[in-house]
């Protein structure tokens, strides 16, 4: 059916919506991610040196993202995409006014937790939504367009932000900004976002018609609908390479939390100035977001195994040296070899799941593999709070994120393999034993 063809070009209108979608979603959490953690003591009463109390926020956005990627994943497959999104942004509307007016910390967690909502139902969404509407062939230059959108959104931000909070004071821009966002967001969604589970239906019939040409190597053994059980437990330990996949994708949001709560704070104790720092942490963000036009896309010529396992172990080396050195430059430099590493591993770790992943489950796969990927916001902001609080240093943060990344990267390796359907399908059922 033409209306429900497969393709980019086929689906352009929509793919160009879906990435603005992403874009704003980037904008919404990049508000938070430079000018609060920057300005947690002179503006919301955070005691210096309180490592574990700034990170706090953090945590509540990890969790409670993780269980909305989830939630969102199966509830995607029930009421539809568009339904999910539209949820998502109404949820975030209290959230710039909630900065804005803030008299202490805990309006600050209390606004990351709707936050956490808002992304795990939003970015859930338009990323599944992506999926649904390309060829599996397109999978890493989709995922790659996705989050390159999103991730130059929450660069963009951080930097606009700084910038505003200078003009305006830090509670006033950040509430112009967010609302500008947040409504913006709601009228595209309301106006021009259209469902896109019926594409997904559409392939899942036309594979029981006639096998695609290279058949995935989908897991064994698994009914064609399974229960919300059985796709957790495939990705989280039955199948080794979907937890695998989970276990990498958990680990590298050690990285972003480290970013987002860190970083800044890390910068302005070396002499930073705030908008300079937020230059500094911007190109990670535009380094990840601008390299991923290309990586996603290469994993679609070259496989996803390898960028995959590089990328983990080049994140991990830029991340230990960014304390090593001073001056703007080196910081710059190993900011920018993080996020390059993290180009290489983001959009592909995601483009595997969606490859061994069969359509009529994979909106549900793709939920719980971002309900343990964005778990590692959440678990890696306690233990670099916890290496900082416990070594008196915040240095050790950014040992504990290094070393993680080169165990998990090992882990990715022995228990990984390549995904890519033309570069390793299956045999005729279409399953692995």
């Amino acid at each position: 059916m033409t209306a429900l063809a497969l393709g980019i070009r086929e689906n352009l209108t929509q793919f160009s919506h879906q990435l603005i979608q992403v874009l704003l979603v980037g904008f919404a959490i990049g508000m938070m991610r430079t000018v609060v953690p920057a300005l947690a003591e002179s503006e919301f009463g955070v005691a210096q040196g309180s490592f574990l109390l700034l990170t706090a926020f953090v945590v509540a956005f990890g969790v409670v993202k993780a269980v909305m990627n989830f939630v969102a994943g199966r509830l995607s497959e029930r009421i539809g995409r568009k339904q999910v999104l539209l949820w998502g942004w109404i949820i975030a509307l209290p959230i710039p006014v909630m900065i804005w007016a803030a008299p202490n910390w805990g309006w600050i967690v209390a606004a990351t937790v709707l936050l956490g909502i808002n992304q795990g139902l939003c970015w859930s969404m338009t990323q599944t939504a992506k999926l649904d509407i390309t060829r599996a062939d397109q999978r890493g230059l989709t995922m790659g367009l996705n989050e390159f959108s999103g991730y130059v959104g929450v660069a963009l931000a951080g930097v606009i932000t700084a910038y505003a909070a200078e003009a305006l004071g830090a509670r006033l821009g950040l509430l112009i900004f967010g609302m500008v966002v947040v409504v913006t967001a709601l009228v595209l969604t309301v106006v021009w976002v259209k469902d896109t589970l019926p594409w997904a239906k559409a392939e899942t019939a036309a594979h029981k018609l006639a096998a695609p040409k290279f058949l995935p190597r989908y897991p064994a053994d698994v009914a064609e609908h399974p229960s919300t059980r059985d796709v957790f437990a495939l990705m989280s330990w039955r199948d080794k390479r979907l937890a695998a996949l989970s276990q990498a994708g958990l680990v590298e949001k050690f990285v972003d939390a480290l970013v987002w709560v860190i970083l800044p704070v890390f910068l302005l104790a070396q002499g930073a100035s705030l908008t300079e720092m937020s230059w500094i942490v911007g190109v990670y963000g535009f380094v990840w977001g601008g390299s991923q036009l290309f990586t996603g896309r290469l994993s679609d010529h070259v496989g996803r195994f390898w960028p995959n396992v590089m990328g983990m172990w080049i994140c991990g080396a830029g991340v230990a040296l960014i304390p090593l050195g001073d001056g703007a430059l080196w910081w710059s430099l190993w900011a920018g070899v993080a996020g390059f590493g993290m180009a290489l591993l983001y959009p592909n770790l995601g483009a595997s799941v969606a490859d061994i992943t069969p359509p009529a489950w994979r909106g549900s796969a793709i939920g719980i593999y971002r309900f343990w990927r964005d778990l590692g916001y959440g678990i890696g902001a306690l233990g670099l709070g916890l290496a900082a609080h416990l070594s008196g240093a915040v240095e050790a943060a950014f040992w504990f994120v290094a070393l993680s990344m080169f165990a998990s990267g090992a882990v990715l390796f022995f228990w990984g393999e390549e995904t890519h359907p033309r570069l390793n399908p299956a045999s005729e059922k279409g399953a692995i034993s």
